[in-house]
């Protein structure tokens, strides 16, 4: 084989010319018809990679398409297409299916038990303004001192239109309250003041002042050392024999006092792992800039801890929404109670899987909204750092 040395200049320069010469098209088709087979790529290359790469993973596949099998088809066919979606419940008795004419038939005393009928419209708006205040509240250009006014003046207004006796409006006895308003007004007031005194809870059980933290200490492991249920026995049954003769307090004030109480708790012991997450830097930081205690808690420490913990303290404000379903142990209508109460009826005893769906799906559509805005606040915080 000749070297480079042996080689004409004719040589050379076709070699040179080679070597140089872009692709043709005869070289780009080529390289174009060499792609990956299609066994290896898109839907059928993500299968084989995920569900049919070995033995047991194709066995295990074909396993749960069996039970999909047993389960969709009789699902959807009760569902859906043997269902009876309106009428009365005398309708339901001869079918096989789904009573979903459960829902528009109890619909109202679900959502508002048993507020008086003719009154019902002040139950509908207190639920829009408390909805209507949490989404307001969402986006954080408005975390200013304007919305603490903001859910003061609506927690003060659903109070009038929910109690009445001003503004001519009619009196309604707290009793007669329930359903998915009482339970939004539980969760929505319990989490809301509960979430700032877990902070100062927090706060207080890592304070340098002995007195101060044993007390802090005392009262977040006496409260999440016993389950909520009896923090609302307490409230319903003993604590009114506390009180002086002739003075009774609101049942449903008790209720939100003992959740907002237990709530609290929880939240305190997740701050205080988002404050002992914090770099000691920080601190001394903010110590650097003249910065006392209050202002360096507000203005540098609990930013960047409370965004930390976003995910544990949405799980506990989750947790917190479900549990009030617990309120109708004491005879509170709650969305739950107001449920069980219409299966009571004979003509609805048959369909509590309907009934409890319905409820479940409830529940789902607020817990999901919570986790899904906790996601998308914890991206928004945490733009434009590197991880």
């Amino acid at each position: 084989m000749k070297n480079d040395e042996n080689l004409s200049s004719d040589d050379k320069a076709f070699s040179t010319a080679v070597e140089t010469a872009p692709l043709n098209d005869h070289n780009v088709n080529t390289q174009e018809v060499l792609k990956p087979p299609i066994t290896e790529t898109g839907v059928i290359g993500w299968l084989k990679s995920n569900l049919f790469n070995s033995p047991l993973n194709t066995l295990v596949t074909f396993f749960i398409l069996f039970c999909f099998y047993k389960i969709i088809p009789p699902f959807v066919k009760w569902a859906f297409i043997d269902s009876v979606w309106f009428g009365p419940a005398s309708g339901c008795q001869a079918g096989e299916g789904a009573c979903w004419a459960y829902i528009p038939s109890n619909i109202r005393f679900v959502v508002f038990g048993l507020y008086p009928a003719q009154e019902q419209w002040r139950a509908l708006i207190a639920m829009f303004i408390m909805v209507g205040t949490v989404v307001y509240s969402r986006k954080r250009e408005r975390w200013n001192t304007s919305l603490i006014y903001v859910w003061g003046f609506g927690t003060l207004l659903v109070a009038i239109l929910l109690k009445g006796g001003l503004l001519g409006l009619a009196p309604v006895e707290s009793s007669k309250w329930g359903g998915l308003v009482l339970t939004l007004l539980l969760s929505v007031v319990g989490m809301t003041a509960a979430y700032p005194f877990g902070i100062v809870l927090a706060l207080a059980r890592r304070s340098n002042m002995p007195a101060i933290r044993t007390m802090a200490v005392v009262y977040i492991e006496m409260i999440r050392g016993v389950p909520l249920i009896s923090l609302l026995f307490m409230s319903a049954v003993m604590f009114p024999l506390f009180l002086p003769e002739g003075v009774t307090i609101n049942k449903i004030f008790r209720a939100q006092t003992a959740i907002i109480l237990f709530t609290a708790a929880y939240i305190a012991e997740v701050v205080r792992g988002g404050l002992q997450a914090m770099p000691k830097g920080q601190y001394e930081a903010a110590e650097s800039m003249g910065l006392n205690y209050w202002q360096m808690m507000r203005l540098v420490i609990l930013p960047q801890a409370l965004k930390i913990v976003i995910p544990p303290t949405v799980g506990v404000l989750i947790s917190a929404f479900k549990d009030t379903s617990l309120v109708a142990i004491i005879a509170l209508y709650d969305l739950l109670r107001t449920c069980q109460s219409t299966l009571s009826d004979p003509k609805w005893m048959g369909f509590s899987n309907e009934a409890y769906i319905f409820i479940a799906g409830i529940y789902f559509i607020f817990c999901y909204a919570m986790a899904s805005y906790s996601r998308r606040l914890e991206d928004e915080l945490s733009a434009g750092q590197s991880h």
